[in-house]
């Protein structure tokens, strides 16, 4: 059997959580991704009938009975993802009741995964009924997007609208532009259940003055939704207290997104 730390999958998580830290995203503990494994590709590096414990989810995730997921654990810091990933990173398995998840490798220190895997896994529910190849949700606290959450108004139409102004990409990136809450207690039930229901309609999602949720069909795809947005409120966060003299116009946007047949939000256009 071969050895699960070089396994295509492991190798994009520990890439991808460096380079969050890196760019400064994620802080501490800060951040957490979840990935939906292929089991085929998952029986060539973990005996699968190999359970190391239980784990109880605190909520019904029984639509995703059966499937597994690599998945950060709480408490653990991304900087640290790459040197000793059997701590800080787990594999699991949704049990048939859908009340738990079984631990088949990681979390080596008695841990387990992070404390928003609920929420994690009722947005994974969420785009797998409107996106059947999607495969990752990523938490992350992006600087300029969250300092740009305390001076602009969260209205998603609106927030939108400015981060389609900043780069000429943005419109054909995130075409059905970005969810926003307001702000609500993390870890919760709550939380989860109202990040699933803008899920149904944005693979982005932000968390007003906390950060950001995004989803995809691979680790790049999910990484690059969340740095396009990041890169457009960087550029809004440099010019919004300045005079503007030029931007891109209504008519633009849909000249950009019609040219590239993106299946854009018409109403978030005047």
């Amino acid at each position: 059997m071969n050895n699960i730390l070089n396994a295509p999958f492991m190798e994009e998580m520990r890439k991808t959580t460096a380079n969050m830290y890196r760019l400064g995203w994620d802080e501490r503990n800060g951040g957490n991704i979840s990935c939906l494994l292929d089991e085929g590709e998952v029986r060539e590096y973990l005996d699968l009938n190999v359970v190391l414990r239980t784990i109880p989810l605190g909520f019904n995730a029984a639509p995703l009975a059966g499937r597994l997921f690599l998945v950060t654990g709480t408490g653990k810091y991304f900087k640290n993802m790459d040197a000793d990933p059997e701590n800080n990173l787990g594999v699991v398995r949704i049990t048939s009741d859908g009340q738990a998840a079984d631990l088949l490798w990681g979390y080596r220190d008695g841990g387990r995964f992070t404390s928003e895997f609920p929420a994690h896994l009722m947005s994974h529910i969420a785009r797998l009924a409107v996106d059947p190849e999607n495969r990752v949700v990523m938490h992350t606290h992006p600087t300029h997007t969250l300092a740009m959450n305390y001076i602009h108004e969260l209205d998603e139409k609106k927030f939108t609208h400015t981060l389609w102004e900043m780069c000429t990409e943005c419109i054909v990136v995130f075409p059905e532009g970005v969810g926003v809450l307001p702000w609500m207690l993390c870890g919760t039930t709550s939380i989860g259940e109202a990040t699933a229901a803008k899920m149904k309609d944005f693979r982005l999602v932000v968390w007003a003055m906390h950060g950001i949720y995004g989803a995809g069909k691979t680790m790049d795809e999910t990484f690059g939704l969340i740095e396009t947005v990041e890169k457009a409120a960087q550029i809004y966060m440099l010019t919004a207290h300045l005079p503007r003299r030029n931007t891109i116009q209504d008519d633009q946007l849909r000249e950009l997104a019609e040219f590239f047949g993106v299946n854009y939000r018409k109403d978030f256009l005047s």
